[in-house]
């Protein structure tokens, strides 16, 4: 799927303004950067850990450092990048917690997306079938899926709560569309994309 078509790259690309400094974790192959830069001019880095994706990522001119994101961030400064991004990587990573309070220092602004799992069709076809779910969104077998924390909105809110963490904005999406808050999104949002601060910081 083109980066265009991608609705969550779209909420993304909506959310950092133009110029921004942006920090990507677990950036993968470089796509979601590539696009900021062209369509809002950020100055961006990436850190990976997959040597394949490194070298995609350089190949689109994507700045990366390998890099293990639940090592931590101390190399960076508080505060250092306008946005940090963790998108459809929280649920892969070993340390969650660590990951999501090293995002808001470093970062005066996180963005957070990830898949839900309180969807309505995983928690039917694990009531149903008795089998581990899959769907669009989660596509893997029980065995050699990389999810390995299942999170839903409501655990996130909680997590954000309990942490000094301000959620600024909330975006939730079915299939490729935005659905309203108010509609039970823990049961009907597929993924969700949050845009956070750190409580504590005087970053605005």
């Amino acid at each position: 799927m083109s980066p265009e078509k991608r609705i969550d790259y779209r909420i993304i690309t909506e959310i950092i303004e133009p110029g921004s400094r942006v920090l990507d974790l677990g950036c993968g192959d470089g796509e979601l950067l590539e696009f900021l830069a062209q369509r809002k001019q950020i100055s961006g880095q990436g850190i990976e850990i997959d040597e394949a994706n490194i070298s995609t990522c350089i190949a689109r001119g994507v700045n990366v450092i390998q890099g293990d994101v639940d090592e931590g961030l101390e190399d960076y400064m508080d505060y250092s990048f306008d946005y940090v991004i963790l998108n459809q990587t929280l649920q892969v990573v070993k340390k969650p917690d660590v990951v999501l309070k090293e995002m808001v220092r470093v970062g005066k602004k996180g963005v957070v997306g990830f898949p839900n799992f309180a969807h309505w069709q995983v928690r039917a076809q694990l009531f149903f079938k008795g089998t581990m779910p899959k769907t669009a969104q989660l596509p893997y077998e029980w065995y050699n899926t990389p999810n390995i924390h299942l999170l839903t909105i409501k655990d996130f809110e909680r997590f954000c709560q309990e942490h000094n963490i301000e959620i600024l904005q909330r975006y939730f999406i079915s299939g490729n569309r935005l659905i309203p808050s108010g509609l039970f999104p823990n049961l009907f949002a597929e993924m969700a994309i949050y845009l956070i601060k750190s409580s504590d910081s005087g970053a605005k």
